[in-house]
């Protein structure tokens, strides 16, 4: 018989930092779109897997230096190499002991809706009466809180008390009936200190709004974000004024765009691994809130040294680039 012991130490074994389990009833009451029964309606169980993001893989874009391992380490690579390979490998053994199952990694890229959750127009049609229209979208942090492995945060972003903010998230369907985990009760996590809306660049996580769901019985709720803006700061960029010509990438969202204080590029970077092109090193949600959250002690996964050695650094585009005193064009302020 498969236990949900037998499935943890295997993923372990394959390479997932964390594991946790969820009754496929915890997904009652979520939109069609994003419901995983959808896909797998004998669904018994889904098994949700964190894979931790180096902190190293931040140091170079918080030195200023060292861009492209971020994007492609803790992000592409993650999301479109090795989380796949697990996920795989996990469903393989799954499946050896006579039990269907879904590797999903981090992807989605057909999906029915877009990043705020409203579907796309003629993109796609249900095959049948009562189905969702293809692809269905897992929201994967949702699916991290009903396995029990932590909290989402204020910025949206989901947390662990293993490694904050630095994860990504793989999951499995099967229809083995596994034991599922319960709900995160741990230390707080996520104590609204708003070092994610202070820091972001683009200014997308809004202070005063918010949005409030209910899994599997408890009421959660994050900051509502802004997901152009966040689209936009990603990239490096931000939104050119009337007097600024200068080009940084291709218009979003019907608007010029230039490059940002947070990016040292002229012109944005290629893609890496499809969408890894994380220039701005989710400098409020990934970077602060870890600060915030080391800062606090709150983390296991501990280090001999603090993150943040300096002070942030920023690029005056206004002046010619060999006028520039490094010296001196760092901001003053820090992260809480």
């Amino acid at each position: 018989m498969l236990t949900s012991e037998d499935v943890k130490r295997q993923a372990k074994m394959l390479g997932a930092d964390i594991v946790g389990i969820a009754s496929m009833d915890r997904w009652e009451g979520a939109p069609i779109q994003m419901d995983p029964r959808q896909i797998m309606p004998e669904a018994g169980s889904m098994i949700v897997m964190a894979f931790r993001v180096m902190r190293g893989s931040l140091r170079g874009i918080e030195e200023g230096t060292f861009f492209s391992n971020y994007s492609s380490m803790g992000y592409g690579g993650l999301t479109y190499l090795y989380m796949p390979l697990v996920v795989i490998n996990l469903c393989r053994y799954i499946e050896d002991q006579g039990y269907e199952a879904i590797p999903i990694g981090h992807q989605s890229d057909w999906r029915n809706i877009d990043n705020t959750g409203n579907a796309s127009a003629g993109k796609s049609r249900p095959v049948a009466p009562g189905r969702a229209a293809p692809d269905v979208m897992v929201h994967l942090r949702i699916a991290g809180y009903l396995a029990g492995l932590g909290e989402i945060g204020y910025s949206k972003v989901f947390l662990t008390p293993e490694f904050g903010p630095r994860q990504r998230l793989g999951v499995v369907l099967t229809e083995a009936e596994l034991e599922p985990d319960p709900i995160y009760d741990g230390p707080e996590l996520c104590n609204r200190c708003m070092a994610c809306v202070r820091e972001c660049p683009g200014q997308a996580i809004s202070a005063e709004k918010t949005v409030k769901v209910t899994l599997a019985g408890h009421e959660v709720e994050w900051g509502e974000i802004d997901c152009a803006a966040c689209d936009i700061a990603f990239r490096g960029g931000k939104v050119a004024g009337e007097d600024e010509d200068d080009y940084y990438m291709e218009d979003l969202y019907g608007k010029h765009i230039t490059r940002s204080p947070i990016t040292p590029f002229k012109y944005k970077p290629r893609n890496l691994y499809n969408t890894g092109q994380a220039v701005c090193g989710g400098r409020g949600c990934m970077r602060a809130c870890m600060i915030s959250l080391e800062k606090r002690g709150v983390l296991k996964n501990k280090f001999k040294k603090e993150f943040r050695r300096r002070k942030p650094w920023s690029v005056d585009w206004s002046q010619p680039a060999g006028s520039m005193d490094a010296g001196a064009d760092v901001e003053e302020r820090e992260a809480d």
